[in-house]
């Protein structure tokens, strides 16, 4: 077996009163038989053309030989510089399988002026512009962030005398308005599976193609992937999805937040890609699973809320017994292509469970339209309710305000928090510049006491956005923007970067706080150094 799970305390017992009812409903075999009704009828028209990934592995194999020649070639040419637009299911995948693998891949997931920058420049030792190639990635063909990417690589490109079509790549599906546009352009172009959804595609071509090119061993994955995909297809209880569905998604109270914790696995950032898989796939209608990202050493593994559930990725089934003594918790193990398929057909149990469609995501266009109205109107922008420290305050309720300090306005923002409630931090930030801010979140956790996520915005807004909306009414919201001067055109929009950025923060604050009646702080920095020093005080 590749895939391994040690069980113990409480959710050894939710496992043994689930699994029996999970084996005798034959739902394995009948996801891996393309069953379209198992969601019910108001999902069955998603479903039906959203199980693709289930022959992901065999729809795959043909794209290696061109992707690997690709790979040559670009190599012989001395453009060994790989970067990456994509957003969400197109970026996450790419990511934890680059990460793992030890090869250099730059991620651009963002609109942060500064940081788009940063991607087109390079560096001296990857040798800059002159050596990178472009791959730009979206299922859609339409993804704004996407698009702005690509705008500004062209014109990079082109203002140094190189020919886009020379070193740009296309990943997308068959159809999309990207898939014409690079055709006409003379693009690489690349199409994927249209049958899977952007959460469930890291074994096709988003995936692939991008590792593949900047010098992953695909194959390898691919086969680790399909010497698992036997053991998930059974109704057996030895079935690893089987179990680890009942385990996360079974229990009456249910455990709906999710602690995620890499402790030793060779695996790196997987809790990120489980976080977009099981967020956006079950957040919907008032119920989901939180995932939250954690450290080994976080608050909430000490002094546990009741409904955090732990999942700790560990290196190897042989070290189980160091684990005995976190007891109640789901230890697991395996490769990164078993951990793929198996997270990947536990979420769709998991959605059958919870009686939600997992292949849809009917919130996320919200905050999309409502950025792109405030783009459209350019409203002035409101005055921040007080200045302190070099932090600028707003609230989408005044009362949140009222203390005048930093330290007050997030104790009352945490007053907000219901008894089954999280907080979400969402920094709409360069994230290599304030890297340093990802370490709020085991501080703001100790402090309002309750499972904290992060995320950079405005990529969680294709990850996590979904939960945030359509899940349980019971977050609260902790926004921080960078206030800086630092902007960068997007050739042939009436808006920059810096205005998409901040737009996209705006409109999923408007989104949470007038539709959805959530509260929202947001917090606007200009030095990544002293400003954040101060907000770290506060949240202590």
């Amino acid at each position: 077996m590749s895939f391994h799970l040690h069980l113990s305390g409480h959710v050894e017992d939710v496992v043994g009163q689930t699994l029996p009812g999970l084996v005798s409903s034959l739902i394995a075999s009948a996801i891996t038989a393309g069953d379209d009704t198992l969601w019910g009828p108001a999902a069955q028209p998603e479903a039906s053309r959203r199980l693709g990934w289930v022959q992901a592995v065999g729809v795959s194999r043909p794209l290696v030989p061109e992707i690997l020649a690709l790979r040559e070639d670009l190599v012989a040419r001395g453009t060994t510089r790989i970067v990456l637009a994509g957003m969400g299911g197109s970026s996450l995948a790419p990511e934890v399988i680059a990460n793992t693998a030890g090869v250099p891949l730059t991620i651009l997931d963002t609109t942060a002026p500064t940081q788009v920058l940063a991607a087109i420049d390079g560096d001296a030792e990857a040798g800059g512009l002159a050596q990178t190639v472009l791959v730009v990635s979206s299922k859609s063909g339409s993804t704004l962030e996407t698009d702005s990417a690509l705008r500004a690589f062209e014109a990079a490109f082109r203002d140094v005398g190189i020919d886009p079509s020379e070193r740009i790549v296309v990943v997308t599906d068959p159809g999309s308005p990207l898939e014409a546009a690079a055709r006409e352009a003379g693009y690489r172009v690349f199409t994927a599976d249209p049958t899977v959804g952007g959460r469930y595609s890291a074994l096709t071509a988003f995936g692939l193609v991008p590792t593949g090119l900047a010098g992953v061993d695909i194959v390898e994955l691919l086969d680790e992937a399909e010497a698992t995909l036997l053991e998930v297809a059974v109704d057996d209880p030895g079935n690893p999805a089987l179990v680890l569905a009942a385990a996360v998604a079974g229990g009456d109270p249910r455990r709906d937040k999710l602690g995620l914790i890499e402790d030793g696995t060779h695996i790196k950032g997987l809790p990120a890609w489980i976080e977009q898989l099981l967020a956006e796939s079950t957040g919907k209608q008032g119920t989901g699973i939180l995932p939250v990202p954690m450290l080994a050493v976080s608050p909430e593994v000490e002094d546990r809320p009741a409904d955090l559930q732990i999942v700790r990725l560990v290196g190897d089934a042989s070290a189980f017994h160091l684990f005995e003594h976190h007891h109640g918790e789901i230890v697991l193990s395996g490769s990164l292509g078993a951990q793929f398929v198996v997270w990947e057909y536990a979420t769709a149990i998991a959605g059958r469970m919870l009686g939600i469609d997992p292949f849809d995501q009917p919130d996320v266009e919200s905050a999309k339209i409502a950025a792109r109205g405030l783009l459209e109107a350019r409203p002035v922008p409101t005055e921040p309710a007080f200045t302190a420290h070099g932090v600028a305050v707003r609230a989408s309720d005044p009362s949140l305000v009222a203390s005048g300090t930093l330290a007050g306005v997030l104790d009352d923002l945490w007053s907000r928090l219901p008894a089954d409630g999280y907080v979400a931090i969402q920094a709409y930030v360069d994230r290599h510049e304030y890297t340093q801010l990802a370490g709020i979140r085991e501080l703001v956790a100790a402090d309002s006491g309750r499972p904290t996520t992060f995320g950079w915005g405005p990529r969680f807004l294709h990850s996590t956005g979904q939960y945030h909306k359509g899940g349980p009414a019971n977050g609260v919201f902790l926004q921080i923007i960078d206030g800086g001067e630092s902007d960068l055109e997007i050739p042939g929009r009436p808006f920059t970067f810096g205005e998409l950025i901040r737009a996209q923060a705006a409109g999923d604050a408007e989104v949470l706080a007038h539709a959805h009646g959530r509260p929202v702080v947001t917090l606007t920095l200009t030095d990544p150094q002293v400003d954040v020093m101060s907000l770290f005080e506060a949240a202590q």
